[in-house]
Parts: C-alpha cells; structure tokens; sequence
C-alpha cells in the first residue's frame, strides 16, 4: 500500500495513495493508524481524496479506529471523502470536505483539551 505521511508540529496527514483499499492493504493501514496510539504526536488526518473503493467492514473498523482515538483523548478527522463512500462515514464525528477544514478541527480540539485539563 503507497501512503503519503505528512508530519506536523501536533498532527499527521495520512494519504493512502491507492483507489482501492483491499483486504490486506485495510489492514496494513489499521496497523499504521494504531501505531499512532503510542506517538508522542498522535493526532491524525486521514485523507481519503484517492479512494474510490472501501468495503463496509473497513470503512467501520475506521471509523472503530477514530473512536479509540477519541478515547485516549487524541483527535482523528477524515477528510475528502470520495461522494460516492460519503455514507460509510455519516456516523463519523469528524468529516471534513478539506484538509484545510480538518486542520481547524484538530486546533479546536486541541484548544477544548487545553481549556478542560485547566479545569482539573
């Protein structure tokens, strides 16, 4: 599976670069994404822009995938989901037409941890 990774100061784009996701490469980028968990920069985009293809059962262990992250407090956004997979997605909190769009939620978020660790 070819991916683009992108590393910022407080997030990564991940850009799989395939149309297609099979069963192995779905797999390989579970792996990848879960990996992130243990990062000391764990907040992730995934950019979805040359995807065309996505079976169900994937799609939800993405969006499985994004609830674990929220769980340890870490942010996950898609983005330029492809329309036709757009209803894969709609049980996503995070959906973004732009990168640029999924760059603000990931500062709003960071922001809302910063305001909620003070309130401790």
């Amino acid at each position: 599976m070819n991916v683009k990774l992108d590393t910022k100061e407080k997030f990564t784009t991940i850009t799989p670069e395939n149309k297609e996701l099979s069963a192995n490469m779905a797999e390989e980028l579970l792996s990848l994404l879960e990996s992130y968990l243990q990062k000391e920069i764990p907040h992730i985009i995934l950019n979805m822009k040359f995807i065309e293809h996505l079976e169900v059962e994937f799609a939800e262990k993405l969006l499985q995938m994004q609830m674990s992250f929220y769980e340890h407090n870490y942010s996950f956004v898609f983005c330029e989901i492809q329309t036709s997979l757009q209803p894969l997605f709609e049980e996503s909190p995070n959906v973004t037409p732009t990168e640029s769009e999924a760059w603000d939620i990931l500062q709003m978020e960071e922001i809302e941890r910063e305001l909620l660790n003070d309130l401790d």
